[in-house]
């Protein structure tokens, strides 16, 4: 026992020596200079400018290579196996990062030579829009024919941190369980070199969380058919009886049509209105026989169901369904349920009709098209009577946060609509008819009308007249002049240091005879916000999946198959949809 101690002790004590010798690390502050330097989240939306400074400052002289300023996005999953025989590998995890746009630095704006003196402050400033979409490499795996082309391209939304979700006023939850999260950062690096991987060395990081609300417009009414059979149903049919052991008093038919979307006010609005949108339920009852009258409608309750997928392996298609999930490795859903209203709709009137034509009301404020539902699976002719019901949908204002629908290679969100209508029968029985429901509804986001497109539209005009002059330009096959032969220099994103030459991406401004080096130089910056690959050592690195998944096509995305610890907060909670 007392060896132990002793042994523990020493330990403590290296470790103590050892921090002595080290200097102290600089100190990175990144802070905003827009309007919302002030605000404890800043929230940012579609083609917004981003623009702040990362402070530098150090109480001893160190030595750097490089500083790098980018803004990021990435997402993170992992998804709980069902079924494993070693506990330790209980996971399988997937890490996309699919956003960094690089800060172009003047080289005249280092100390020269490169050391961070003590005592000194440096400042960077940095500017950034908002993309609308990714890169189309970012997603480059294998594909579904039915899934929307560039539906995994637009930016997602900031999801599954509740210092995030809100507006800093009070954490907030938006719906995302433990196994899905997407972040967006600022990110200040201090690089001194590369190692023995090729990628960058970080000597220090600092990093600041945005929250991004994309602009997402309203698309047109999903197509249920096909998979998304299993998640909605909008048309519902159910026999209706004249008591508990008498005969059958008709068939009724209800049949529900997708609402235009919740569209939510842009980011940082100070509006306060709700978030409404409406619902239209429209009601058939194919009698028995010519005495049936139709039956006393209940209650028609609403309720808003939170859908999120995630996996760690890419989506071919739209997620749909819930049974593909229940029992999958790499696959997961999570649902939560919030009450939306409940009211009762007796005093519904019943109209009877003779034919299915669609009837056009006459009054101003009525004029849309009554929509008839097509006969039930028991009609036989004759009359049969209709209602048309209205529900309001509007989202509550509470600590709950209804992100904008989207889908990504890893992760998904959607909304549905539950309608359960009751209907009470001529004779009580123990249980009340329920017809029940399931419309898709988008929910949808406004941009801010005072931003700013990426390019201006001289620059886009100029763009598309250069593309217009290049299409009646001839083409040649004619090999290269002398001047172009052995300039060009061909080297791996990935590739290992070289002894000799070292590192780079770039060619001398030697080999570039027809531009300055100026101009080259200011050309290469404008470019890397775009188009520059970072790698550093410190970031999580890609495994290679299993061989059960190697299979699946396209590159991995990001994904990594490791070891974890039992999951900490909660299980996946998987619905019936």
């Amino acid at each position: 026992m007392s060896t132990d101690r002793t042994n523990s002790a020493s330990g403590a004590l290296a470790v103590r020596v050892k921090n002595l010798g080290q200097k102290p690390k600089p100190k990175i502050e990144i802070t905003l200079t827009d309007e919302q330097k002030d605000a404890f989240c800043p929230t940012y939306t579609s083609l917004e400018q981003i623009e702040g400074e990362a402070t530098i400052t150090a109480q001893c002289d160190m030595g750097f290579q490089d500083v790098y300023i980018t803004f990021e996005g990435a997402s993170s999953t992992y998804v709980e196996k069902s079924a494993t025989s070693h506990p330790a590998h209980s996971r399988t995890r997937g890490y996309a990062p699919f956003l960094r746009l690089v800060q172009p630095l003047d080289a005249s704006a280092f100390p020269e030579p490169r050391i961070i003196e003590a005592g000194k402050i440096y400042k960077f400033p940095f500017h950034f829009n908002v993309p609308e979409q990714m890169l189309p490499q970012m997603c480059d795996h294998a594909k579904a024919a039915s899934l929307p082309e560039g539906a995994h391209l637009r930016i997602p939304p900031s999801l599954g941190d509740p210092m995030v979700a809100g507006m800093g006023r009070s954490l907030m939850d938006d719906f995302a369980p433990d196994m899905s999260s997407i972040a967006y950062t600022l990110r200040c690096r201090i690089t001194n070199g590369r190692g023995a991987s090729g990628k960058h060395r970080i000597l220090v990081e600092g990093s600041r969380k945005l929250r991004i609300i994309p602009a997402v417009p309203e698309e047109p009414p999903l197509h249920v058919e096909g998979a998304s059979r299993a998640t909605y149903k909008l048309r519902k049919e159910k026999n209706i009886k004249r008591g508990l052991f008498k005969g059958r008093l008709g068939r009724l038919v209800m049949e529900s049509v997708q609402p235009k979307s919740l569209r939510q006010p842009t980011v940082r609005s100070e509006s306060g209105y709700n978030v409404t949108t409406m619902a239209t339920t429209n009601l058939r009852f194919d009698p028995a026989d010519e005495s049936s009258q139709p039956p006393q409608l209940g209650n028609l309750s609403a309720k808003l169901r939170v859908v999120t997928y995630y996996a760690s392996i890419p989506f071919k298609d739209i997620p749909s369904g819930s049974v593909d999930y229940q029992f999958n490795n790499v696959q997961g859903m999570y649902v939560e349920t919030v009450s939306l209203s409940s009211r009762c709709v007796s005093n519904s009137q019943w109209e009877e009709r003779k034919s299915s034509t669609p009837v056009r009301r006459d009054s101003v404020r009525e004029s849309q098209t009554i929509h008839i539902p097509e006969a039930s699976s028991a009609y036989k002719g004759g009359s049969f009577y209709t209602a048309s019901i209205v529900v309001p949908i509007t989202l509550p204002e509470d600590n709950k946060v209804f992100v904008p629908t989207f889908h990504t290679c890893f992760v998904s969100r959607i909304y549905i609509i539950d309608l359960y209508l009751s209907v009470d029968s001529p004779k009580k029985t123990i249980t009340d008819t329920v017809l029940h429901n399931r419309i898709p509804v988008q929910v949808s986001s406004e941009g801010n009308k005072n931003a700013q497109p990426a390019i201006s539209a001289e620059e886009a005009n100029a763009i598309a007249s250069r593309e217009a002059s290049l299409y009646f330009e001839p083409r040649t096959i004619a090999p290269p002049s002398a001047e172009y032969i052995d300039r060009a220099q061909l080297i791996p994103q990935d590739a290992p240091p070289s002894a000799d030459a070292g590192y780079t991406h770039q060619r001398s401004f030697g080999q570039l005879p027809e531009h300055s080096a100026s101009e080259y130089t200011v050309r290469m910056q404008a470019a890397q916000q775009r188009s520059l690959s970072l790698s550093f050592e410190s970031e999580r690195a890609a495994l290679a999946p299993p061989p059960a998944y190697a299979s699946s096509g396209g590159r991995t995305m990001g994904r990594s198959i490791s070891s974890a610890p039992q999951f900490q907060r909660q299980v996946a909670r998987v619905g019936s949809i």
